[in-house]
């Protein structure tokens, strides 16, 4: 949805204590998780699973300049819970202007709580590595090595808040308030139920529902922004377009291809 930076803004719009798991586990990753094979028994329902892909084409009006993608990729074991381990990727850009950016989210399975999240910008001549680790059971946050910081009560990161809004009910003509993005200046969260429609986009036609998100922070989805975001009207909740007016022209998403699905 918008906020850890410029471009998971972008891709964002594109678009519980467990430690007795008896789960079989594999070799730690560079992060420090653990992939693990299946889902504890208490884990939450949820419309999305281990492989589902999304990937997007990215156009600035009708110049195409990109390409993004939305994995689910493991779930992992973060210091003793289950979490899934979510991907988001964007690439591509103008003559003197390339973004390679990589977002990763592992959220709690039981309770959809962010435990880390992980940014690697690389943005023309700007680059920027920030390593989240999040501790829902004691409410603190730390980024990098700087000191812990207050977390709100349930916190989400910015992707891990993508695949929390595929698990409410969306009714038309509704507004949702979600205190829940882990950094607390950029709460509340409001999601605007606009209207239904069929669209059809690289990946075919689909039948959808058309949110308007809304973050207290800058950016496409700040307070004063017009973005919206076109889902799958059925239980997989699948993003299949993005629309924004910015000051300088539209910036918009499209799926091309969804693999890994229910």
């Amino acid at each position: 949805m918008m906020i850890g930076s410029r471009t998971l803004a972008v891709m964002a719009a594109l678009a519980i204590a467990s430690g007795s798991l008896p789960l079989a586990a594999q070799a730690p990753d560079a992060a420090g998780s653990r992939a693990v094979q299946r889902l504890p028994a208490n884990a939450v329902a949820v419309p999305f699973m281990v492989g589902e892909r999304l990937d997007y084409e990215v156009r600035f009006g009708s110049l195409k300049v990109g390409n993004g993608s939305m994995e689910v990729r493991e779930i992992a074991e973060v210091r003793g819970r289950a979490a899934w381990h979510t991907v988001f990727t964007i690439s591509g850009g103008m003559p003197l202007y390339r973004v390679n950016d990589l977002y990763e989210s592992w959220f709690d399975v039981t309770t959809l709580n962010s435990l880390r999240y992980h940014q690697d910008v690389d943005e023309g001549s700007y680059e920027r590595t920030r390593r989240y680790e999040i501790f829902p059971e004691r409410g603190m946050f730390r980024e990098n090595e700087s000191p812990e910081e207050p977390t709100v009560a349930n916190p989400l990161d910015d992707g891990s808040f993508l695949y929390f809004v595929r698990t409410v009910p969306l009714d038309v003509g509704k507004s949702y308030e979600f205190p829940r993005y882990f950094k607390a200046a950029g709460n509340p969260v409001r999601i605007r139920v606009l209207r239904k429609e069929t669209i059809t986009v690289p990946g075919g036609t689909y039948k959808t529902v058309v949110l308007q998100p809304t973050f207290q922070t800058k950016g496409i989805f700040s307070k004063n922004g017009r973005a919206e975001v076109w889902i799958t009207d059925d239980e997989r909740r699948l993003m299949v377009q993005m629309k924004s007016k910015l000051s300088f022209g539209s910036l918009n998403l499209y799926l091309r291809r969804s693999s890994g699905t229910k």
